[in-house]
């Protein structure tokens, strides 16, 4: 009956698929860049064999958080050591090189990077891990029309946090939202939950895998088509379900659905600043199998709609997304992620450029409440507010500095845990992006 089921299943996925890749090629083809098309094609006609690429960003954090009765948890804490409550670091350094078989065969392009830098990727393990990391390995198959084929390591498609270029974010630090609800974690067997501790030397990192960095191993077909001034994406993908982490450890694979409808306002700009209004939605489903008993398995599911305006002097975006089962619970807490917990939450953003000056003002509001309607237990209720205040300073295209300040609110409606997070107060980031 199971491997009927799956039959089924899978037999959907094609029928989906037929359909999109059947109305893409009834569609002119696209030529202006989204995030799919610029981090999985290559334009044929004049993309290089090999081109190296990457961006550097050193910065500094200072948490002004307060202890209760004398002891730390991760949100007053500088990641991914969270160990003190300041700290300078290379939070990442990216190199990568990208290009196509030209002149063999311009239809197939590929694309590698890999992570040097401090983070939840490299060092998001236990205290002390660090080790550089591959994060993207991918090649695209561009000869069926309306439907390319991309397959190996690569960014899924889904909420325009995780999907963008991480280089032209214009924040230091991620929604709550997203770091908690989309930034998966992998527990694994031997992992216990750590209880709050006082700084300097603390060790609240209880995960030795890292987070799973909006990728996962697997096969997409996608493609952007034009009708009119309007381009649509669409994009279906089956992974793993296994972050950047090479291996699959269960028999199930997430599915992946994305479709998005962009105004443009000018079709001849590209790249990630072209001025649109664009609106999405995105869908992924699947199962993880319990690292501490692994006869049980557990459904993961996670949905989202938004809208995006860009057209200088000003930006705007929005987004809202759900999520049931898997719901991080803290770094602290890896034996608390084998849940059926429901969240949401989302934000509003926006951006002035000062014209005539170099300067970017922003501001963002998000809100996220984890563990939905639980008002006991070892999972309760939380709900996280965050104001973010920004200031960007473009040196020139490729080279700006960033200043983030955060006023956070976070709660829970069981004391011991809200006795530590009405105590978590402002933080202060600083950063510098290079891309070369």
């Amino acid at each position: 009956m199971q491997l009927h089921n799956t039959s089924k299943k899978f037999q959907r996925y094609l029928a989906l698929t037929a359909l999109c890749a059947g109305m893409a090629a009834a569609m002119p083809s696209a030529h202006a860049a989204n995030w799919l098309m610029l981090q999985g094609t290559e334009p044929a006609d004049n993309a290089p064999r090999a081109k190296v690429w990457g961006f550097i960003q050193p910065m500094y954090s200072k948490d002004f958080s307060d202890a209760f009765a004398g002891k730390y948890v991760p949100p007053k804490l500088i990641g991914p050591s969270l160990d003190s409550q300041s700290s300078f670091n290379i939070l990442r350094a990216r190199i990568g090189v990208r290009g196509t078989g030209f002149p063999l065969d311009s239809h197939i392009n590929y694309f590698l990077l890999t992570e040097f830098g401090n983070n939840a990727i490299t060092n998001g393990g236990k205290y002390g891990s660090y080790k550089p990391y591959l994060t993207d390995a991918s090649i695209t198959l561009n000869y069926i029309k309306g439907a390319r084929v991309r397959l190996g390591l690569f960014k899924y498609p889904g909420a325009e946090e995780g999907l963008q270029g991480i280089a032209a974010f214009p924040y230091i630090g991620y929604t709550s939202v997203t770091n908690q609800m989309l930034l998966e974690r992998f527990p694994t067997n031997g992992e216990t939950n750590i209880a709050p501790q006082t700084v300097p030397n603390a060790d609240m990192n209880a995960f030795s895998a890292p987070v799973g960095a909006f990728r996962d191993v697997g096969a997409q077909v996608f493609d952007a088509f034009d009708v009119g001034n309007w381009e649509h994406t669409y994009a279906v993908m089956l992974g793993n379900g296994h972050g950047v982490q090479m291996s699959d450890n269960n028999s199930s694979k997430d599915l992946y659905l994305y479709w998005s409808s962009a105004y443009l306002f000018d079709k001849s700009a590209k790249g990630p600043f072209r001025p649109s209004l664009k609106m999405f939605t995105w869908y992924q489903k699947g199962k993880r199998t319990d690292a501490y008993d692994n006869t049980k398995e557990q459904d993961r599911k996670r949905y989202g709609v938004g809208v995006s305006y860009l057209k200088k002097p000003f930006r705007v975006s929005a987004e809202y997304m759900w999520g049931q089962g898997m719901i991080f619970q803290g770094q602290q807490n890896p034996q608390r992620m084998f849940n059926n917990n429901k969240a949401a939450g989302g934000y509003i953003e926006g951006g002035y450029f000062i014209p005539n000056t170099k300067f970017e003002l922003d501001l963002r509001y998000d809100t996220y409440k984890r563990n939905k309607g639980i008002m006991k237990g070892p999972t309760p209720e939380a709900k996280f507010n965050t104001w973010t205040a920004g200031v960007n300073y473009h040196f020139n295209k490729k080279t700006r500095f960033t200043l983030d300040y955060s006023i956070r609110k976070y709660s829970s409606v069981f004391t011991p845990v809200n006795n530590q997070l009405k105590d978590v107060k402002g933080l202060l980031a600083l950063q510098v992006t290079a891309v070369f």
